[in-house]
């Protein structure tokens, strides 16, 4: 199926032609180089300037593509600003420089759109095989890794590092641990707390994946997730989470009424044939009256097969599960696809909440957002929330519901139990109160 913005191939097009391209040069004894690009600050140019400008600077990228591509290369759009160049018979990571700073240059072009013009650099990350990976879903990892790196740093591209024999043997043995991981009891249920801005009251939490494990202690889900979503453990992971969460918040007596408990779910599991018959298992299982079910998908996830998705929320949705839209703002969202998205919230990424009080720009972003969804009446969640100040300016906008550690950390169900038990609001300064902390204090001053 292909992208109807820029012609190409998707993801998972691309990602059958890489592994057939690995496989080919293995039998040859050849090299290929895998280019990721990414457009720098594509969420901006969406709410800046529309989500035309932002069909036009892919379309930009798709032609850009187009000419530096010989014959036998592959392009491909794979996420919601990410492109994807495989270069054959290629030397050494100096052609493919060569190749990436092309790109680089053509791209550093104002782009106009009606009497509008703007910009859309990109950051590029260049892998090889194999020298930098033994197989395609490494050599995918490594550009992407490159990609970042690129992108952290400020430069226009950013080649890969050499595999690590030793970084091998380590990924082994986490995917072996990971296998048992359920089976041995070493998963973990961690809470965060969501508040009303409205009201100061708790209505519900964020339920995160933790594994401790016996040899390497607890270890966070930017470590263990990727390795399950690529092994395929991510569906037990996924059905383990559900109805760990669903039977815990089953269980919690406190005094804040029906609580909402959110779990995320990977493209990976959104794309199954059978993904809502396991939701609404889980949620027929340890049914409550204390809590009520809130599915989290990224906005990604409608980058593949839009109506299969919206189908699949649409029936959880008409079954009384709640749904919410992940990262908001970083990906790639048509208002079409805003006016027909059978959700009832949306959070706010945290990169545009970090900088909410010192950047206007960011500001601006997160009142535009809370603005658009409430016209199309959902609620808005911000996430990544640190401090007085940017809950206070959060009020301010009017969003709903923050997340973040100035209200409470992940924290295991039975800490969490108790946080919801002993809170009591935000007090006059606009600090968090617990009746924990009275009695820390008391004890402090007493």
């Amino acid at each position: 199926m292909k992208d109807p913005v820029t012609d190409l191939h998707g993801r998972q097009h691309f990602l059958r032609i890489l592994e057939s391209d690995v496989n080919e040069v293995a039998t040859h004894q050849v090299s290929l180089a895998l280019l990721l690009i990414d457009i720098r600050h594509f969420s901006r140019i969406n709410l800046k300037h529309g989500y035309a400008a932002g069909d036009s600077a892919l379309q930009t990228v798709a032609k850009v593509l187009e000419k530096v591509r010989r014959e036998g290369d592959q392009i491909a759009r794979i996420g919601d600003d990410q492109f994807a160049l495989i270069l054959q018979g290629v030397m050494n990571s100096g052609h493919a420089e060569l190749a990436a700073h092309k790109i680089h240059r053509l791209m550093d072009v104002p782009v106009q759109l009606d009497h509008d013009t703007f910009r859309c650099p990109v950051n590029i990350g260049i892998a090889l095989y194999p020298e930098h990976a033994r197989g395609a879903d490494a050599l995918l990892a490594a550009a992407d890794e490159a990609q970042h790196r690129a992108r952290s740093s400020g430069q226009p591209c950013c080649v890969a590092k050499g595999h690590d024999e030793e970084e091998d043997s380590e990924h082994w043995d986490m995917e072996m641990a990971l296998e048992d991981a359920i089976q041995k009891s070493e998963m973990r249920v961690y809470f965060q707390p969501k508040i009303s801005l409205l009201t100061g009251k708790p209505v519900g939490a964020e339920a995160l994946a933790r594994w401790d494990n016996s040899f390497r202690g607890i270890v966070g889900p930017n470590e263990f997730i990727p390795i399950a979503e690529s092994t395929g453990f991510i569906r037990p992971l996924t059905e383990w989470m559900l109805n760990s969460a669903m039977r815990l918040a089953s269980e919690w007596e406190h005094p804040w009424g029906k609580q909402e408990v959110s779990v995320n779910v990977s493209p990976q599991i959104l794309a199954r044939a059978d993904f809502v018959d396991t939701v609404l298992s889980a949620r027929e299982l340890w049914r409550s009256d204390n809590s009520l079910l809130c599915v989290e998908v990224l906005e990604q996830s409608f980058i593949e097969d839009i109506s299969d998705v919206f189908e699949k929320l649409k029936q959880l949705r008409d079954a009384g599960v709640r749904i919410s839209i992940d990262d908001f703002g970083t990906g790639y969202s048509s208002l079409s696809y805003f006016r027909d998205i059978p959700a009832d919230e949306l959070k706010i990424d945290r990169s545009f909440v970090a900088g909410l009080v010192k950047e206007r720009d960011n500001a601006n972003i997160v009142e535009l957002i809370v603005d658009l969804a409430h016209r199309f009446k959902l609620s808005v969640v911000a996430e990544g929330v640190e401090d007085v100040q940017t809950l206070s300016a959060l009020k301010k906008l009017q969003c709903d519901v923050a997340q973040g550690y100035f209200i409470a950390k992940p924290m295991p169900a039975e800490e969490y139990h108790r946080w919801l038990v002993n809170y009591r609001g935000i007090n006059a300064s606009g600090a968090i109160s617990t009746s924990d902390a009275e009695k820390t204090s008391q004890q402090t001053t007493g």
